[in-house]
């Protein structure tokens, strides 16, 4: 397994679950309920698949960014160190195919994106 301190697994681990990790990927399910926080944590670039509609906000270094997603949604997660709540009125549900290596050059934008 690849943890460090700021692993999700780690600083979280009542809400992600690792599935599966090889060389190449690491997959984590992530699961809360309305209300619930993260603690502060990392992801490298990931592909997140939301298995449920679910509104959040992800902080950051005192920006914030607030999130609906519908459920079947593939989004890009650029590295990142943030934290997120669930702020609507549904339990989140999505799983994170975070890879390993080197990440993409360039600013990443907080939270998820459709490119």
């Amino acid at each position: 397994m690849n943890e460090t301190p700021h692993d999700p697994v780690v600083t979280d681990p009542q809400l992600y679950h690792l599935l599966f990790e090889n060389d190449r990927v690491r997959v984590l399910e992530y699961r809360d309920r309305p209300g619930d926080r993260t603690s502060p944590h990392r992801h490298p670039d990931s592909v997140m698949v939301t298995l449920s509609s679910f509104q959040r906000r992800v902080s950051s270094g005192g920006r914030q960014v607030d999130i609906e997603l519908g459920a079947g949604e593939a989004r890009w997660v650029g590295a990142q160190e943030h934290t997120g709540e669930n702020t609507g009125d549904t339990e989140t549900r999505c799983v994170f195919v975070e890879l390993k290596g080197e990440p993409l050059a360039g600013a990443a934008q907080l939270g998820p994106s459709g490119h």
